[in-house]
Parts: structure tokens; C-alpha cells; sequence
């Protein structure tokens, strides 16, 4: 598959703007390396800047093992170290200054933090990518997508088949046994775009585009390599490509990028970091 020019040509005279600032919602004192992965796969896939929302005590941590290039912003905490419904104003004020909004990884379902996760989602229009425990915050609140259907910016949700099934009150055997016609009408109902993670991951959108996936491997099923992906994502919407096209991209290139690192690697010994290692291989190829 052949990149578009609009991500593979660079003005002489671009700067860190022009590809751009991605805030990140992600993490907890448990999950702190999800944020860390998605920040790290966003950067290696051409993002300009990205800034990590994190709970504050968390900062310390991820100021240790996040790549240098990433900012953090802390914010206001629960007592189980998970981002608080009482950092939404902060949280509104920043993203007045980025291009893209990540929710989700790492977050957890504790009840302030789903609160905050379903507010930023009605109240916040800035393009998105809505991933995990970002999902997880919509079950039962569905109507709430119906209420977004017609802002102006894109919602991409990025859901695996366990996500879907909950989202949309079935079971995971239907959604696997009816892959396309359930990413479709989902993308549809909901006016998003629709990603519907595992073997021959599905992209669909409600304008009816639609791609099944053909890159990847199972050694991908491995803790982060969901986080990997939806960095990969917000970083191609970030510099200027539609949700669709950067949704297919960012699968396409992603499943690449594992099988660059099973060949090297292996199925077995794969783990989500290896992928973000190949992700300029992979580029590299589809140039």
C-alpha cells in the first residue's frame, strides 16, 4: 500500500505545528505503560507534538519512561490514581490548543473517571480517537453518540470485538461472525468511524467506506499493541488526513510493522514496543 503524499511530503519550510499536537487522555497507577506506548507510537508516526494527560502522581513516573519528546500535563486525581471528573475544566482550557484528543488507554472504569471520559466525549468537539476505557464509559450511554452525530469534528472509535459486543448489547459471536456488517452499521447509527480490531481488522465510516485489513499476525495479540494503534491513528488524523483514511493508514501500517517484528522477533516473543520499533520500516516500505 502506497502512503499518501500528504504524509510523505514535507514543505522545506514545515514546522512542528504543521503535523499536529495530540493530547492524550490516558493511563492510571496501574496502566501507566499504556500512555506511555500510545504517546511513543504517535510521535514515530509523525506527530509534531504530543502531551500526555495523566494523574499527577503518575507524572514522576512517565517522566521516566516516556520518549523525551513527549509533554505531560498532570491533572487532578481519584484516591485509586485514576484521572478525576474535577480535572474537566483543565482539561477543556488545554485542548483549546491541540488538533486531536486521545481517550482512553489505560484509564480504568472507576466511576470518576468514566464521569470525566463521557463528559469530555459530549461536551469537548475536537477530533477524536476513542479507544478502551474510553469505550468502556459508552456502555449503557449510547445515546450520547447520538447526540455528538452532528458536530463538527470526527469521532473515531476503535473497539475489539469484546468492546463492540458490550456496546451494542450482543453477543461476541455474533459481532465475529458478521465482522463487516456490524462495523458498518455502527459507523452508520452512530455518524463515526468505526475500527473494529483482530484478524482482518475492519475500518468503516458512515459515508459507507470500508476496508478489511490483510497485514498482522496473531503474536500481535499482546498487552499495548491496541495503544500502539490508536497513537498511530490520532497522529495521521493529526496531520491532516480524513478519520477513514487515517484509520486504514494506521491498520495497514501497524499490522505491517508486526509482522516486521515477528520476522525479527517472533509470534511468540512479539510485545507491543517491538511494533512502535518497526513503525519507520514499515513507513520506509510504503513510501
Amino acid at each position: 500500500m502506497q502512503l499518501p503524499t500528504l504524509l510523505l511530503r514535507r514543505r522545506p519550510n514545515a514546522h512542528k505545528g504543521d503535523f499536529g499536537h495530540i493530547f492524550i487522555l490516558a493511563g492510571s497507577a496501574r496502566f501507566s505503560g499504556a500512555a506511555v506506548l500510545c504517546s511513543e507510537a504517535a510521535m514515530r508516526s509523525g506527530a509534531g507534538l504530543v502531551t500526555l494527560g495523566i494523574p499527577k502522581s503518575l507524572n514522576s513516573t512517565i517522566i521516566k519512561i516516556k520518549p523525551k519528546e513527549v509533554m505531560t500535563f498532570p491533572l487532578p486525581e481519584t484516591s485509586d490514581g485514576t484521572l478525576s471528573l474535577s480535572g474537566y475544566k483543565k482539561i477543556k482550557d488545554f485542548v483549546k490548543k491541540v488538533d486531536v484528543l486521545v481517550v482512553g488507554p489505560g484509564l480504568t472504569q472507576n466511576k470518576s473517571t468514566q464521569g470525566l471520559v463521557r463528559k469530555v466525549i459530549s461536551k469537548i468537539d475536537k477530533p477524536m480517537v476513542i479507544d478502551a476505557d474510553g469505550l468502556n464509559a459508552l456502555v449503557g450511554h449510547l445515546k450520547m453518540l447520538y447526540a455528538i452525530r452532528y458536530t463538527l469534528y470526527a469521532k473515531i472509535l476503535t473497539p475489539h470485538p469484546g468492546e463492540m459486543a458490550r456496546l451494542m448489547g450482543i453477543s461476541i459471536k455474533k459481532v465475529q461472525g458478521n465482522r463487516k456488517d456490524i462495523t458498518k452499521k455502527f459507523a452508520k447509527d452512530y455518524k463515526v468511524t468505526a475500527v473494529l480490531k483482530g484478524h482482518n481488522t475492519v475500518v468503516a465510516d458512515y459515508k459507507s467506506n470500508l476496508y478489511v485489513n490483510k497485514t498482522g499476525n496473531p503474536g500481535m495479540a499482546t498487552a499495548g499493541s491496541g495503544d500502539v494503534l490508536t497513537g498511530m491513528i490520532a497522529a495521521f488524523l493529526a496531520q491532516g488526513l480524513t478519520a477513514f483514511e487515517a484509520s486504514k493508514y494506521a491498520v495497514y501500517l501497524h499490522g505491517l510493522a508486526g509482522d516486521l517484528a515477528a520476522k525479527e522477533k517472533t509470534q511468540i516473543s512479539l510485545i507491543a514496543s517491538d511494533i512502535i520499533d518497526k513503525i519507520p520500516e514499515a513507513i520506509k516500505l510504503c513510501s
